[in-house]
């Protein structure tokens, strides 16, 4: 009989926004090894319209893309009562910038280049959290 391993975010729907195909890839890489199920899109608009019809677990969302910047589409993305989780990542390292994006409601915000393994670390701590607060 084989067991198998849990990974930390089996049975988690992510939604990766990024225009740099290498890091959509490897952020899609990195959370497929970790047992996420992935949904990847380029600009501001396909993560809203993504969110709109079947909004996954957790978004991680580049602040600078096509067509509807990060904040545009967090604002759309946020707000509702099923509302991913969304972390941010940025290369700005404007404190206004952070300021705005929580304001919207961003539940992590992480600087560019982020280290994969802190990135899926946050991703982890968000979604446990969410589990934790939904069994209470």
């Amino acid at each position: 009989m084989m067991t198998s391993t849990r990974h930390r975010l089996d049975d988690v729907r992510v939604l990766i926004v990024d225009d740099d195909r290498d890091v959509l890839e490897s952020i899609d890489a990195a959370f497929r090894a970790e047992g996420a199920q992935t949904l990847l899109a380029s600009d501001g608009n396909k993560a809203v319209d993504l969110c709109r019809d079947d909004p996954p677990d957790l978004v991680v969302l580049d602040m600078m893309l096509p067509g509807r910047s990060g904040f545009l589409a967090l604002e759309r993305i946020k707000g509702r009562e099923d509302s991913p989780l969304v972390i941010m990542v940025t290369a700005n390292e404007g404190k206004r910038h952070q300021a705005y994006a929580e304001s919207l409601g961003v539940d992590g915000y992480l600087l560019k280049p982020v280290p994969l393994e802190k990135l899926l670390d946050a991703a982890v701590a968000l979604i446990d959290a969410r589990d934790a607060d939904e069994d209470d």
